[in-house]
């Protein structure tokens, strides 16, 4: 086998993070009463979230904010879209969100098939996340993928974040790996891909929206079941 250590991604990779949160804002907006404050339309409000969310997690991935700014502030600036600068009702949001979200189980088709394959190929399987440590395993333990990988290195515990260099160095040695044999699978172009081409390392963009890119990926798939044409 040409990889013997393979790096996934959590969100957006095999957790499929905007279902799990679209079920979990709908309890949000509901347990604040959103509608009798202002915000109209569940839609509006989840739209709205994905859009602030994405941009703020660019934001700290590039270390212009800090990890409490970003939990908080996506609330903030969602419920700005509606005339409400409630900076205590959005961090109570952000709170309630935080605990609850983590038991959601949706995961991406074919996750738990492919890990199977992977692991009776005898793949050292790892991950890389951008999420926070408490966070991030009470996902995997909660949606039965903790037991898949061997280590598990989130930006908290590394003290680095994708798309550094650091990050990726760091994983590696923790897994005993070298870049000859690893390879990064992940859906984020600028963290997974970019991140994993700035350490030397093979990448799997796992393109599920079909997005373009001008980057050059070792390999591209749409469907996690392609992996099974790679490994």
């Amino acid at each position: 086998m040409k990889y013997k250590h393979l790096f996934f991604d959590l969100d957006h990779t095999l957790w499929d993070f905007d279902a799990n949160a679209k079920i979990t804002l709908t309890e949000m907006y509901s347990f604040f009463n959103l509608e009798t404050l202002g915000v109209n339309s569940f839609e509006a409000f989840y739209r709205h979230y994905l859009h602030h969310n994405e941009i703020l997690w660019n934001r700290y991935h590039k270390g212009f904010i800090t990890a409490e700014e970003l939990k908080w502030r996506r609330m903030w600036r969602t419920l700005l879209e509606f005339k409400m600068g409630d900076e205590k009702l959005a961090k109570a949001i952000s709170e309630k969100f935080l605990e609850m979200l983590p038991a959601r189980k949706q995961l991406f088709p074919h996750t738990i098939e492919i890990l199977d394959y992977l692991t009776g190929k005898n793949y050292q399987l790892h991950m890389i996340t951008n999420g926070f440590e408490k966070i991030q395993w009470s996902k995997l333990n909660n949606s039965g993928l903790s037991g898949y990988f061997t280590h598990v290195i989130t930006s908290e515990g590394s003290n680095s974040l994708k798309p550094r260099k650091e990050i990726f160095d760091f994983a590696m040695h923790k897994a005993g790996a070298t870049v000859a044999d690893s390879i990064m699978l992940g859906d984020n172009l600028d963290a997974d891909i970019q991140g994993a081409m700035n350490a030397g390392m093979d990448a799997v963009f796992v393109n599920h929206i079909n997005a373009t890119t001008t980057l050059q990926p070792t390999y591209t798939i749409q469907h996690l079941k392609e992996l099974e044409n790679i490994f």
